[in-house]
C-alpha cells in the first residue's frame, strides 16, 4: 500500500477517533518516528506523542517539538503542566496544529515533574486537575482527556480514583485513561514504578461500572492483544505501552481484531519495508538512519534472522552516511513473517 493512500484512510479514521486501542506515550519512545512506523502496523490505533511540558510547548521550539507527519493520524499530544491558564494555551496550539486530542499527564512520577508539581503528583489536588480540564475545554474544540493512577503513595485507591474520576468527569473530560497501579512519589524510580506497584485491573472495571457515561481506558500489563480484547468487555478501550514498542509485531493484529479492518499490512517484513521512502526523505532532511530503526529492533522476536536483523541495524546503522539500503539489507536476513491472532509466525 503507498504511504498516501495510508495517509487518506488515516485522516478519514480521525473522523471517528476511538480510544478503544491506544499506544501509550513514553519518553525518548513514541517520537515522530516511531508513531510513523507504528501507523505501518494499525491505521485504527490512537497514537500519542512523549509527553511535553506545557513550558516546552509555549516557549520551545514548536516546530520541531510537535512536528508529525500527516500519515499520524489520529494522533494526540500530551502535555505535562498544573497551570490552567498556560494548559489552555497548549489546548488552543494543539488544535490550530492538527492535532486529534490533548492529554493531560497525571500519572509519571520522575523527580523532574515532581519539582514542577504536575504528573502524578495531582492525583493529590483533583480540584486543579478539574480545574485545569474546564479551562482546556472552554479553550478548544478538540477533545481534553486525562491520563492518571488509581493512586499515590498512601492514598486508598477506591476513594481516590473514585473523587478523581468524578472531578474530571465534571470538569467535562472526554475521557480517562487509568495506569492500573500506585506510583510512589517517593522510594521507586520511575521504572520502578511501572513495574513494582502491584496492578489492580479490577478497580478500574469497578470505575467504568460507576461511570457509565464516561470513556475508562485501561493501561497497564497488557502484552497481547488477547490480553487487549479481554479487558474490552469491562471498559471502553485499553492502552499498550511497552509491548508495543518492545514487540511491535503485535500492532498487526489490531485492525483486524479490534476493528474488524483490514490492516495496512499483513507482514512485518512488508510493513518494514514500506519505511524506506519515508528514510529516504528524512535522510535528506538530516536524519540520523539510527534515530529512526532503532524503533525496529523488536519487530522479528522468535523469527529466523531476527538476531542478525538486530545486530545490522545496531551495528551500522548510526554511521553518519548510512542509508535506506541497510534496513533493505537487514530485512534479507528474516524469514517473512504474518500475523495471525496477535501470533508472529513465519
Amino acid at each position: 500500500m503507498k504511504i498516501n493512500e495510508m495517509t487518506d484512510k488515516a485522516q478519514k479514521s480521525s473522523e471517528s477517533r476511538s480510544h478503544r486501542f491506544c499506544v501509550a506515550p513514553m519518553m525518548e519512545w513514541t517520537d515522530r518516528h516511531c508513531r510513523f512506523f507504528h501507523r505501518l502496523l494499525t491505521r485504527r490505533a490512537l497514537l500519542y506523542t512523549e509527553m511535553l511540558t506545557t513550558g516546552a510547548v509555549l516557549h520551545g521550539d514548536r516546530a520541531r517539538l510537535l512536528r508529525y507527519d500527516p500519515a499520524e493520524h489520529p494522533l494526540a499530544l500530551q502535555v505535562g503542566g498544573a497551570d490552567p491558564r498556560a494548559l489552555a494555551q497548549c489546548a488552543r496550539i494543539a488544535e490550530d496544529s492538527g492535532f486529534d486530542e490533548i492529554n493531560l499527564n497525571v500519572g509519571c512520577p520522575s523527580d523532574r515533574v515532581q519539582e514542577g508539581r504536575f504528573g502524578a503528583c495531582l492525583m493529590a489536588e483533583p480540584g486543579l486537575v478539574g480545574e485545569c480540564v474546564a479551562t482546556m475545554k472552554a479553550a478548544a474544540a478538540i477533545p481534553v482527556t486525562v491520563k492518571c493512577r488509581i493512586g499515590i503513595d498512601e492514598q486508598d485507591p477506591e476513594p481516590a480514583l473514585a473523587t478523581f474520576a468524578e472531578t474530571v468527569e465534571r470538569a467535562g473530560a472526554d475521557a480517562l485513561i487509568v495506569h492500573a497501579r500506585k506510583a510512589w512519589l517517593k522510594g521507586l524510580s520511575p521504572k520502578e514504578n511501572r513495574e513494582v506497584p502491584p496492578l489492580d485491573h479490577d478497580r478500574v472495571y469497578r470505575l467504568k461500572v460507576a461511570h457509565p457515561r464516561l470513556t475508562i481506558v485501561l493501561n497497564g500489563g497488557i502484552g497481547s492483544i488477547e490480553q487487549a480484547l479481554a479487558h474490552l468487555e469491562r471498559v471502553d478501550g485499553v492502552m499498550m505501552g511497552r509491548a508495543a514498542y518492545q514487540e511491535p509485531w503485535r500492532l498487526l493484529a489490531v485492525d483486524a481484531l479490534l476493528f474488524d479492518d483490514d490492516p495496512p499490512f499483513t507482514s512485518a517484513r512488508a510493513a518494514a519495508a514500506a519505511l524506506v521512502p519515508y528514510i529516504e526523505r528524512e535522510l535528506a532532511a538530516g536524519t540520523r538512519l539510527h534515530a529512526i530503526t532503532r524503533h525496529l529492533h523488536g519487530l522479528f522476536q522468535g523469527v529466523p534472522g531476527a538476531r542478525a536483523f538486530r545486530r545490522q541495524l545496531a551495528s551500522a546503522a548510526g554511521a553518519p552516511r548510512a542509508g535506506a539500503e541497510l534496513l533493505t539489507a537487514a530485512l534479507d536476513l528474516v524469514s517473512d513473517t504474518v500475523v495471525d491472532s496477535g501470533r508472529i509466525a513465519a
